[in-house]
Formats: C-alpha cells, sequence, structure tokens
C-alpha cells in the first residue's frame, strides 16, 4: 500500500523497557485469543480504531511465558484502523487481525545478522495491486503486461519507507481481489501511511536481526479495545 504524506506528529524515538498497561497485568500476547503458535510475536496497537499512531512491540516467548524485547512509536494508515475480514482496498485503512510474515525486502541490503528471506528491490521491482491482473498483491519483475503501473509499486521509489520492510501476511496466501494489497511493516516515512505499519529506521533493523523464522514469528495489528481489540486475535 502506497505510503501516504499525511502530515502527522509523531515520536521518532525507540521506546524500550517502558510496558504498556496496568502494573500486574499479564503480558498482552498473554491476554490475546492467539499469537500464531510460534516462539516470537509482534503487535502493533493503537488506542481506537480512528488512531494513526499507537506501538509496536516484539516479544520472545521463553519458559512459557512471553517477554517484551523492544518497543517503538509505530504509525498506521491515514483513515486508521479496520477489521482485516471485511476491509476494502484503497480505504487507506490498515487492517487488524493477526498474520505470519511471509519475507523481509528492502531497497538496501539486508542488515547483518537477519535470519529472515530477504529480498532486495531492483529498477524492475513492483508490487502489483492491479485488482484484474494474475499477479494481485504479489511482487513482480518486471511489471506484467496485465498489471497496471497505475495501480502498483515501484518499489524502488519509495525511499525510505522501503530501505526496509517485513511482508505481512493480511490478504496474501489466498488473495480476495478488493480487499487490498501490499500491506508491510516498514520504515517511516512523512506521516501516516496508507494501510501498512511503519516504525523508525532503527526500530526496522532491530525487528530484522530480530525475527527468527524457525521460531515462527507473526504480527498482531488492533486496538486497546472494542471489536477491533488486538486481544481477540
Amino acid at each position: 500500500m502506497r505510503p501516504g504524506v499525511v502530515a502527522l506528529a509523531s515520536m521518532s524515538l525507540l521506546v524500550f523497557g517502558a510496558a504498556p498497561g496496568t502494573a500486574g497485568e499479564a503480558p498482552l500476547p498473554e491476554r490475546m485469543a492467539d499469537t500464531g503458535g510460534g516462539s516470537q510475536l509482534i503487535t502493533a496497537e493503537a488506542r481506537r480504531p480512528d488512531a494513526t499512531s499507537g506501538t509496536v512491540t516484539w516479544w520472545d516467548r521463553r519458559d512459557g511465558h512471553w517477554s517484551r524485547t523492544g518497543s517503538a512509536s509505530a504509525r498506521f494508515g491515514a483513515n486508521g484502523l479496520a477489521e482485516g475480514t471485511s476491509r476494502e482496498q484503497g480505504t487507506n485503512t490498515t487492517p487488524t487481525g493477526l498474520y505470519d510474515l511471509p519475507y523481509a525486502f528492502g531497497i538496501k541490503a539486508a542488515p547483518g545478522g537477519t535470519k529472515a528471506a530477504y529480498r532486495r528491490v531492483h529498477q524492475n521491482s513492483w508490487w502489483c495491486q492491479d485488482t484484474g491482473s494474475a499477479s494481485y498483491n504479489r511482487w513482480v519483475e518486471p511489471l506484467p503486461g496485465d498489471c497496471r503501473a497505475s495501480e502498483s509499486e515501484h518499489l524502488i521509489s519509495y525511499d525510505p519507507q522501503y530501505g526496509y520492510a517485513f511482508v505481512i501476511g493480511f490478504n496474501y496466501r489466498q488473495p480476495v481481489r478488493g480487499r487490498g494489497a501490499g500491506i508491510f511493516l516498514h520504515v517511516d516515512g512523512k506521516g501516516a501511511t496508507a494501510g501498512c505499519v511503519s516504525v523508525p529506521g532503527d526500530a526496522m533493523r532491530r525487528i530484522l536481526t530480530w525475527a527468527d523464522p524457525s521460531r515462527r514469528p507473526h504480527i498482531a495489528i488492533g486496538t486497546a479495545s472494542g471489536t477491533t481489540a488486538i486481544t481477540r486475535y
């Protein structure tokens, strides 16, 4: 999803160690309905569905308990967040839900220590978002004839946003046309996104060197309460 240019006053300072929630409350992953079955989890939480900022936290599960490894300020869609199962493409909303992280990519080389599969962006790298294309919601090189450039992202054009990124598995395995395409966890741009989750560059590098595919990392996106509460996913 194209990163937007909506102005947003947002912290870019990484916050480590400060625990969100009520003192004595169980860690967020332990209050969730599902964490994906692995031992690594990223949570991206906003206070309300109309919020354009919040917090991304990455967690590790060891000895039967979840502990926070790192945290950073986050940005969401310019129109807030929307339930992933009913979201519509072009609404500038970030889809809520629990998703896997198929692979990482970037304009820059992978940070040292990156374990996830990492695809380097080239001049002819595109993400097809054309609902009429057989390549809908897929990386393509070069752009196929049935995928309009006006309905796709020329990935190398989005710097710094796609300096480093993770594909979020929203509408990815079996794409529903019109549900949305190109939802990533990526580096902050100038403001709110068009549906992705973004974090400061240093946080993105930390996440890439932390994520271990053998531990089946997932990302949960949601709000503090309500029908899109992150604890529902």
